[in-house]
C-alpha cells in the first residue's frame, strides 16, 4: 500500500481513534539594522530553534524573541525564512536537520555572529502515518532520520558552543513518547527514542554544565490534519488494499481544520522555562486538557505495573506506593528549590 508520509514541524500526539508559567513577557526590542545589539542595551542571549516555520516552532521562536532572546529560527523554504527574518530579534537560518552541510553552515553562521549560543531547541520533526505491518523501510528510515537523528546531528554540531556558554538543550518530544496509538507506530517509536536520548544526553552533558530537558506536548492548534488530507489528495492516495482501510478512509473523510484547538503558547512557555530556570525540569508535559494528561500518566503507570507483574523480583504494592511517594517528594523538593523555598 502507498504510505502516508508527511514532513511537518514538531508534531504532537494526534487524535486518531485510540488515540490519545514562566517569565512574564516583556516588550520586544528592535533589532539593529546591522544584526548587532544596540550599544546601549545588554546583549540578548541567543537560542536556535529548529523547525521554526510554523506551529510550535514558530510560536516558540516568537515568544522567546519577545522575552529577551535573540532567536536563530531554522526553516527550509525561502518564503518561511523571509517571514522569520521580518520578526524582531529573529534571524531565519536555512536548516534541514537531515543535511550535514546545512547544519555545518548554521554552526558557522552562529559562531561568526559572535553572540555565542545559550540554548538549542530541537523542534523539527516529521510524521509518518502507517500500520507497522505495512510501513516500508524507506518511510520508517525517513521518520527516524528527522525525529531521532536530527536532534542527534544538530546537538552534536553545536555541542562546543553550548558547553562554552554552559547553556541549555531542549527537544520537542510528545505525549506519544509515553502513550501509543494505532497507525502511529513510526511516529511514537521516534518519540519514545527521543525520551531515551534526552536522559542519556543529560547524563553526559550536565557534568559539563549544559542543562538538558524535553518538552512533551499534547494536541495544540496546527494545520497538521488539513495539510495531511491535502497532501494525500494531491498524490491521489487511497487506502485501498490496506488491512486498515476503514480506519484510514475515516481519517481522510473527517474535517481536519482544527481551528478550535488550543493555542500552543503553553508549549512555548515551557521552552522559555527550560531556557531560563536555574533548575529546569527534565520533562515538561504540556497538554491542553485533563484527558490527555490522564492518558499519558496512565500509560506510564501501566508500563510500571507490567514490568512488575509475575517476575522473580517483583515488589509489593506497598513498596510501589512507597517508591512513588519518594519520587513525588523528590520532585517537590526540586520545585521548591527552583523558587527558593
Amino acid at each position: 500500500m502507498k504510505l502516508i508520509t508527511l514532513a511537518l514541524a514538531a508534531l504532537p500526539l494526534i487524535s486518531l481513534p485510540l488515540l490519545s508559567s514562566a517569565t512574564k513577557p516583556v516588550a520586544p526590542r528592535a533589532a539593529s539594522p546591522t544584526g548587532q545589539e544596540p550599544a546601549s542595551e545588554a546583549p540578548r542571549r541567543a537560542v536556535l530553534v529548529t523547525g521554526a516555520s510554523s506551529g510550535i516552532g514558530r510560536r516558540t521562536a516568537e515568544y522567546l524573541a519577545e522575552n529577551e532572546f535573540f532567536v536563530y529560527a531554522g526553516a527550509r523554504k525561502d518564503a518561511d525564512l523571509a517571514e522569520l527574518d521580518a520578526l524582531e530579534n529573529v534571524q531565519g537560518i536555512r536548516l534541514d536537520v537531515t543535511k550535514p552541510d546545512q547544519i555545518a553552515a548554521a554552526v558557522k553562521t552562529v559562531r561568526e555572529a559572535g553572540r555565542g549560543l545559550h540554548g538549542l531547541i530541537n523542534n523539527a520533526g516529521v510524521f509518518v502515518l502507517a500500520p507497522l505491518a505495512e510501513v516500508t523501510e524507506e518511510d520508517l528510515h525517513f521518520q527516524m532520520n528527522v525525529n531521532v537523528y536530527g536532534p542527534y546531528r544538530v546537538t552534536k554540531a553545536f555541542a562546543d558552543l553550548l558547553i562554552e556558554s554552559q547553556g541549555r538543550v531542549s527537544t520537542t518530544g510528545s505525549i506519544s513518547g509515553h502513550a501509543t496509538w494505532g497507525l502511529g507506530g513510526p511516529y511514537t517509536m521516534s518519540k519514545h527514542a527521543v525520551e531515551a536520548y534526552t536522559d542519556v544526553l543529560a547524563l553526559e552533558l550536565e557534568p559539563l554544565g549544559v542543562k538538558v530537558s524535553i518538552v512533551e506536548p499534547g494536541n495544540f492548534r496546527s494545520q497538521i490534519f488539513q495539510s495531511t488530507v491535502e497532501r494525500l489528495q494531491a498524490r491521489g492516495y487511497t487506502a485501498e488494499g490496506s488491512r486498515y482501510e476503514a480506519q484510514l478512509k475515516g481519517f481522510l473523510a473527517r474535517d481536519q481544520s482544527r481551528s478550535d484547538a488550543a493555542d500552543p503558547l503553553p508549549v512555548a512557555k515551557a521552552f522559555l522555562d527550560a531556557m531560563t530556570s536555574e533548575t529546569p525540569k527534565r520533562r515538561y508535559m504540556v497538554t491542553p486538557n485533563q484527558r490527555e494528561a490522564d492518558l499519558t500518566l496512565g500509560a506510564a503507570l501501566k508500563r510500571i505495573a507490567e514490568l512488575n507483574q509475575d517476575q522473580p523480583f517483583s515488589v509489593s504494592r506497598a513498596d510501589l506506593h512507597s517508591a512513588l511517594d519518594s519520587a513525588l517528594d523528590r520532585a517537590l523538593d526540586r520545585a521548591l528549590d527552583a523558587v527558593g523555598r
